[in-house]
């Protein structure tokens, strides 16, 4: 007991430690922010409504701040024996945090999300609370199948549909509150959305070399393989992208100038042949695609 009340008032600070080097804000904040921003607004330029970011917007950007943050709280505590081996200096494998204490955090975020989304609608606070029931759901299931870890596609395919429930449950909300109304077309949006993400998560997970207990996706496909697979969920991009903007006119198809980074991504990686995937030229991909599709949102029309 005396343990426990010495070590509790260090609990926030050791959270924060933990916060700022698993999940830099700088970057969690800001994807969340821009994809948030990007889909909301996207969703109401598609229903021909004017859209700018309300009270009910920065609900749901907080949300998914959060519903991130648990998530990576949720896989150091799934990843411990791979980093006891493979990255021995993360924190919970050095102690700096406790399985105890990350369990904590996120009972409480929990509550705070089902709190902050009952103000929104039912259907709010449930697709959120689906989604990180589903993370919940993930951890059993590796244990039980430890293929899930071994073959990186496969975990991939288990564990990406986390990501899909957020982007339902920011469209869910939208369709819950009347602001949009659902149709194939948002299906669609999800999907490019989708492969904003996946063109970022195979990238950083392609390169030439594949160190022991990577996990890269390129020690499956082949280098040049992975390399056309992570371009090609940029041009999935590019073709929903169409496919829902076209009827607005060349200016709406804007957006899809941001292409000219995977391109670039592409013939660097192939024509280095050594290292990985060129890292920034994708992530200013997601960025400068999700803030180009949330800047649109405001100026059309």
């Amino acid at each position: 007991m005396t343990v426990t009340a010495v070590a509790a008032p260090h609990i926030p600070a050791r959270l924060g430690r933990f916060v700022l080097r698993r999940c830099p804000p700088h970057l969690y904040v800001s994807y969340a922010l821009l994809w948030v921003l990007a889909l909301e607004g996207s969703a109401a330029t598609l229903d021909g409504a004017a859209w700018r970011p309300s009270g009910a917007t920065w609900i749901r950007v907080v949300s998914v701040v959060l519903a991130l943050l648990f998530l990576r709280m949720l896989d150091e505590q799934k990843d411990l024996a791979h980093d006891r081996v493979h990255h021995p200096d993360r924190p919970l494998v050095t102690g700096a945090i406790t399985v105890r204490e990350l369990r904590g955090a996120m009972a409480a975020i929990t509550v705070v999300l089902a709190g902050l989304n009952a103000a929104l609608s039912v259907t709010a606070a449930s697709l959120i609370l689906v989604a990180l029931g589903y993370g919940l759901s993930l951890a059993p299931l590796e244990g039980l199948a430890p293929a899930l870890r071994d073959r990186p596609l496969l975990g991939l395919a288990v564990a990406y549909p986390v990501q899909l429930l957020l982007g339902c449950y920011v469209y869910g909300s939208l369709v819950a509150a009347g602001s949009v109304t659902a149709d194939a077309r948002g299906a669609l949006l999800l999907a490019l959305c989708a492969c904003v993400f996946l063109h970022f998560e195979f990238a950083r997970k392609t390169a030439w070399e594949s160190p022991p207990g990577a996990g890269l996706y390129s020690s499956v496909l082949g280098p040049r393989r992975a390399a056309a697979v992570t371009a090609g969920f940029a041009a999935g991009a590019v073709l929903c992208e169409v496919l829902l903007f076209a009827p607005r006119g060349p200016l709406a198809l804007l957006p899809c100038l941001a292409a000219v980074l995977p391109v670039h991504g592409t013939r660097r990686f192939l024509a280095v042949r050594r290292g990985g995937w060129p890292m920034s030229t994708a992530a200013v991909f997601v960025a400068v695609t999700h803030l180009a599709l949330a800047v649109r949102s405001m100026v059309l029309p």
